[in-house]
């Protein structure tokens, strides 16, 4: 009996999360803040990224790592600092920059600052630490990144930060104690949810590079999806996926709207 798959072909299971950078969706709306963030760390600058659940955040720092911070130029170390004390989160930064993330708080973030300094001074790299979900830090912890960018008296631009979150973070560096660190952040971008025809042509491109050769919903299928799902990432891939499995077990040729009904309800009840 045929899966899904095979009735509308696609070579591999679409609208998952498993899609390499390369295949990504490509639009204004993620190509925008990309390149404002590489343009931030090409100054050895920092910044904020800020997006609501499920609108690409992570994609779009996957994409940051893999095309625009080549190994020869930059050293890049990733941190998810979801709910981490500060000493917690210190240990991750050690882990994450290759030293050893035991011994006292202040003690890693003396040697933290003395790994920054080695590989600028001595490997001539230039080193960008990636906060994600920091919008689930305690502002406190927040403080630490003072500290780790602070150089020869705060006269040098050493370390470069990327601190990711969602909306909360936002009003977390606009808090007074926090005044210190969000002036270090030379630019907020931001993402928002795709527009109705952002939507279309992402699903267009999603089933394209699954291997359809021909689009598996209908122009109300579509807009149905959009409607839902109202343009978030997350919603549409699943919510798209779940119709196509409703339209296959349907027996039908192309995934319509009752199909999209059909596929909320089993989604969210």
């Amino acid at each position: 009996m045929k899966d899904f798959r095979s009735r509308f072909g696609f070579h591999t299971t679409p609208f998952t999360r498993e899609i390499p950078v390369s295949q990504r969706f490509s639009a204004a709306v993620f190509e925008e803040p990309l390149q404002a963030l590489v343009r931030m760390l090409d100054q050895r600058l920092s910044a904020a990224l800020i997006a609501p659940a499920g609108t690409g955040k992570t994609t779009l720092l996957r994409t940051l790592i893999e095309t625009h911070l080549p190994e020869a130029r930059y050293r890049v170390h990733y941190v998810q600092a979801t709910g981490l004390s500060r000493r917690d989160l210190c240990r991750e930064i050690a882990f994450a920059a290759g030293i050893s993330p035991s011994g006292s708080y202040p003690a890693l973030l003396r040697n933290l600052k003395k790994r920054f300094l080695t590989t600028v001074d001595t490997d001539g790299l230039r080193s960008v630490l990636i906060l994600d979900d920091a919008h689930d830090l305690e502002a406190d912890v927040f403080g630490i990144l003072r500290v780790l960018t602070n150089f020869d008296m705060d006269s040098r631009l050493v370390v470069s930060l990327v601190v990711a979150g969602q909306g909360p973070l936002r009003d977390l560096l606009r808090r007074e104690m926090l005044e210190d660190v969000a002036h270090r952040l030379s630019h907020y971008a931001t993402l928002r949810p795709l527009s109705r025809a952002e939507t279309e042509a992402y699903l267009r491109h999603r089933a394209e590079v699954a291997g359809a050769t021909i689009v598996p919903f209908d122009e109300k299928a579509m807009d149905a999806i959009y409607e839902i799902g109202r343009g978030n990432l997350r919603a549409t891939d699943e919510l798209a996926r779940k119709t196509l499995e409703t339209a296959h077990d349907r027996d039908a040729a192309v995934a319509g709207h009752m199909h999209v009904v059909a596929a909320r309800k089993e989604l969210w009840p």
